[in-house]
């Protein structure tokens, strides 16, 4: 406290000194260096009521409460304004009191206040930008340190020359002890760009011409400063960099910048999830906002990759309460004990339930009375699956019957399915059972008062089924990476944009809608494989073989998300589409599944004709 108390006073005599500086100057600008004695003892007699006026001008500006080594435009904007309405005041308080200085001392004194004041605090900035302080103290070890950092400083190369280039830019100067990185330039697309220099670094040319300019200035690490670059200029960038053994670290997407502040621990290595990323999802906050917030929601299969992320971001909207369900107490137990310190932690409610448990679901909804259901609580591996179809029916059809004709039941306002694209012509049992999940909520939804829809996506990076955690397994031992064939391709999203759209559909669902989001062009697995091996620091095929091992039972080369009779139409939000899709009545449902409960203990084989046969018949008579 007394430390900042002297501090300021010393800042204020600076003031007092400098202000009164520049009226002596200003005066001697005025007569040539031969100032009339007359004027002298005019400015002598009153010199300290003006000097006064303007230091309480400065204070009521609070110019002794700023960082001025942190100063910004918006600073020099209110110093600027001080400092005008201070030199005003002066001369209001002469013309008051009767001892008006000639009029154009007061334009001189106020162009030198600007440069001497301004210059003052502006010195502040300098030091902090140039880190003086630190190369002139006494702490020799400390010094040295620095210097030695600043030898060994690796040359780095910042792609785009916006604001988080700029920002990035302005970090590592400030923590050169830390991070000791030398920026040799940008690279930016922008014509109005080129040539131009940011904070005394230069744009060198655009992003085509890295590798040249890597080569040129010997660049052993490039910083990707743009967050919205699209996923096919972020892959080029990966790969060059990988073919010319350069290290890549990324800044995180735009939504994740909310602060307007980038920090060295921002950046990051780049991982498979940035090669796929797409532009930021555009959420309708309002829409989601009114019916989530103040809501009771439910989410099933709470514990899993995709219900876990979708517990994340829908606490973030203020539900009243909710509902976390799964079956399995550790995965259950995992996202408690995450979101224990959240702000609405009290609003959480964990139950452990098994969803083919028909009174345990029933016993919940009646009790709690969920509003909103989202039920992600599915068997979804397919191998596991062809292995045990009849669990994938009891859990992916008769599961989602029960938790669904418990939503319509007790009078839930929506209900919104997770589904997969491997429900579309499905070759799995469980593609055939999320499919038939997809036939009982569009049953439902033609008598019921609750909103009935279900959400059709790909797969997702880091989930528990994903691709990419095998891949990695096998390359920490060495290889070999192993795929089914060499042709087959994926669509993929990353958790996080898939439970955001899912949301996001969810408050447009109304009579059984199926939605499908824009996951982009499909990934050749391949392609997958060798881009992961590439970013783990090694060479595909030379460091780390791949091995094809041939397509296993229920996988098909290519996958889809749309049926053969399917046609979508465009939504309110330009990543989600919709069906055109007809429904059966809900009495031919029952019937069906009534004949499939019936056989669901034996005869596996005549399990699956079945339930690939009643598919089959709801495609056809649907249309």
């Amino acid at each position: 406290m007394t430390k900042g108390y002297i501090k300021k006073g010393l800042q204020v005599l600076v003031d007092i000194y400098l202000f009164n500086m520049a009226f002596i100057l200003a005066l001697l600008i005025r007569f040539e260096g031969y100032v009339p004695r007359s004027w002298i003892d005019l400015y002598l007699e009153n010199f300290i009521w003006l000097t006064a006026v303007f230091i309480i001008t400065c204070f009521i500006f609070r110019l002794y409460n700023r960082l001025w080594s942190y100063s910004s435009i918006h600073d020099l904007i209110v110093l600027f304004t001080a400092i005008t309405i201070g030199v005003a005041s002066t001369f209001g308080l002469s013309a008051i009191i009767g001892a008006v200085l000639p009029r154009s001392i007061y334009f001189i004194a106020w162009f030198l206040c600007l440069l001497l004041l301004g210059g003052f605090r502006l010195g502040f900035r300098v030091l902090k930008l140039y880190n003086m302080p630190a190369l002139l103290s006494s702490n020799k070890g400390r010094s040295k340190n620095i210097s030695a950092n600043k030898k060994n400083a690796k040359n780095a190369l910042i792609l785009g020359a916006g604001d988080a280039g700029s920002i990035s830019l302005k970090e590592l100067s400030r923590h050169q002890d830390e991070v000791p990185i030398n920026v040799v330039g940008f690279l930016d697309d922008a014509p109005a760009k080129q040539n131009c220099w940011i904070n005394g670094v230069k744009v060198l040319g655009k992003i085509s011409d890295l590798e040249k300019v890597c080569n040129k200035h010997g660049v052993e690490e490039v910083i990707i400063a743009m967050p919205n670059a699209p996923r096919t200029i972020v892959r080029d960038i990966i790969r060059t960099c990988s073919d010319n053994n350069i290290k890549a670290k990324i800044l995180p997407p735009v939504h994740h910048l909310i602060s307007g502040r980038v920090t060295v621990s921002s950046m990051r290595e780049v991982n498979i999830e940035d090669l796929l990323r797409r532009e930021p999802v555009d959420l309708n906050i309002d829409e989601i906002s009114g019916y989530i917030k103040g809501k009771i929601i439910m989410v099933t299969g709470a514990g899993g990759s995709i219900g876990s992320e979708l517990v994340r971001q829908i606490i973030e909207f203020d539900p009243e309460k909710l509902i976390l369900i799964d079956h399995s107490e550790n995965s259950l137990f995992d996202i408690q004990r995450e979101l224990e310190t959240h702000q609405h932690k009290d609003k959480l409610l964990t139950m452990i339930a098994d969803i083919q448990d028909k009174a345990r679901i029933n016993s919940i909804f009646e009790n709690l009375k969920p509003q909103v259901v989202f039920h992600a609580a599915a068997h979804k591996h397919v191998p596991l699956m062809e292995n045990n179809p009849e669990e994938a029916v009891k859990n992916n059809i008769f599961g989602t019957q029960n938790v669904a004709e418990a939503a319509d039941t007790y009078k839930a306002e929506r209900f919104v399915l997770i589904s997969t694209d491997k429900a579309v012509n499905p070759k799995s049992a469980m593609g055939a059972t999320k499919r038939a999940a997809e036939i009982i909520v569009q049953s439902l939804a033609t008598r019921s008062d609750t909103s009935f829809c279900a959400v059709r996506f790909g797969n997702v990076l880091g989930s528990r089924s994903s691709v990419v955690p095998l891949f990695q397994e096998q390359i920490k031992k060495g290889g070999p990476v192993t795929i089914t064939h060499p042709d087959m391709t994926r669509y993929f999203m990353t958790i996080p944009e898939a439970c955001q759209l899912v949301i996001e559909a969810g408050s447009m669902g109304k009579k059984g809608e199926i939605f499908i989001l824009d996951m982009g062009e499909p990934i050749k697995i391949l392609d997958l494989a060798k881009d992961l091996i590439k970013l783990s620091g090694y060479e595909p095929e030379v460091d780390i073989p791949i091995t094809v091992t041939g397509i296993r039972e229920g996988e098909k080369i290519h996958e889809e998300l749309l049926t053969n009779r399917e046609e979508v139409t465009n939504t309110t939000h330009e990543r989600i589409y919709i069906t055109d899709n007809d429904t059966l009545d809900l009495k031919d449902i029952k019937q069906e599944l009534k004949e499939l409960g019936e056989i669901t203990s034996y005869d596996l084989s005549f399990l699956a004709k079945k339930l690939e046969n009643w598919i089959d018949s709801h495609e056809i008579r649907s249309n």
